[in-house]
């Protein structure tokens, strides 16, 4: 990996039980930030409200970044996923060849490409009865954000991420595999390096944490890359309340979504939900 003064600690694992524990070890013992750990596996990966994540030995690429971000107001502290989200699709599009935008992002927390175009999947829109062609959502990477002491001198972050590199779609479980795709998938085949992509991915995200400890945010990157906007959802929050509502887009201070309900604008804030769910493409045919 890069030797950088961007970093006060790296390491990479065959496998651990999770990334983002080890770098929480680390900035609890003290360790500078900018902090790296990266595995090959994880035996207790997990993903937002507690859900795991899994892959095979060397199928993916799994790390963690540490951060004690005194020079970002809590407020702002959403910004820090949202750079890495960013950093990792900007690299995985590079190493793997793919066109600039290709990967977007899903609001909250998900890197996603739309593989409807190349399979020619047909759906029945849930609002016009019609079918709908070429629209077909699939994760290929997840972030999960965790923070300890936000609002005082002492704040820690911890950003994990996940991608899908070269874990074939054919190989994936049946649960799965209808709602994920991978690097290798969307390349036609083409298998992708993950030492270059962790290199290209690290170049990438210290501008942007640099670009943040000087105030600024490439919101209008943030923005476009928003696949959510535009399209019919549904909300499903903690209480097991359903919510199907017009995704207008995202609030580049608060980092909010931005939906319609009942005629009007309305923030929906990460902590206000378990899913957001495509429901624009309706049900497949």
């Amino acid at each position: 990996m890069i030797q950088s003064p961007f970093l006060g600690r790296q390491e990479r694992f065959d496998v651990v039980g999770s990334t983002n524990d080890v770098v929480r070890g680390w900035l609890a013992d003290g360790v500078p930030e900018v902090c790296l750990a990266v595995a090959d596996e994880q035996s207790a990966g997990r993903g937002r409200e507690g859900r795991t994540w899994t892959a095979p030995a060397g199928s993916s690429l799994l790390l963690s970044l540490g951060f004690r971000p005194r020079w970002l107001e809590p407020d702002r502290m959403w910004r820090l996923p949202a750079v890495v989200s960013l950093a990792m699709a900007e690299a995985a599009e590079a190493v793997a060849g793919l066109p600039e935008g290709r990967i977007q992002l899903k609001w909250p927390n998900d890197l996603v490409i739309d593989i409807g175009a190349a399979t020619s999947t047909a759906w029945r829109n849930v609002e016009t009865g019609g079918i709908v062609r070429g629209f077909d959502v699939r994760k290929v990477g997840g972030v999960l954000g965790e923070s300890v002491g936000l609002g005082t001198d002492d704040p820690s972050v911890v950003i994990g991420i996940g991608i899908n590199v070269n874990w074939r779609n054919d190989t994936v479980p049946v649960h799965l595999a209808p709602t994920m795709t991978s690097l290798l998938d969307a390349s036609g085949g083409q298998s992708v390096d993950r030492d270059e992509l962790i290199e290209a991915f690290l170049a990438r995200i210290e501008l942007r944490v640099v670009e943040l400890r000087d105030g600024r945010f490439d919101a209008a990157d943030w923005t476009a890359r928003q696949m959510t906007t535009g399209h019919l959802i549904s909300l499903h929050q903690p209480d097991g309340t359903v919510d199907v509502v017009r995704a207008l887009g995202v609030n580049a201070t608060s980092g909010a979504l931005v939906i319609e309900a009942e005629g009007s604008p309305r923030e929906v804030h990460v902590g206000e939900i378990d899913h957001v769910r495509f429901l624009t493409a309706g049900t497949r045919v």
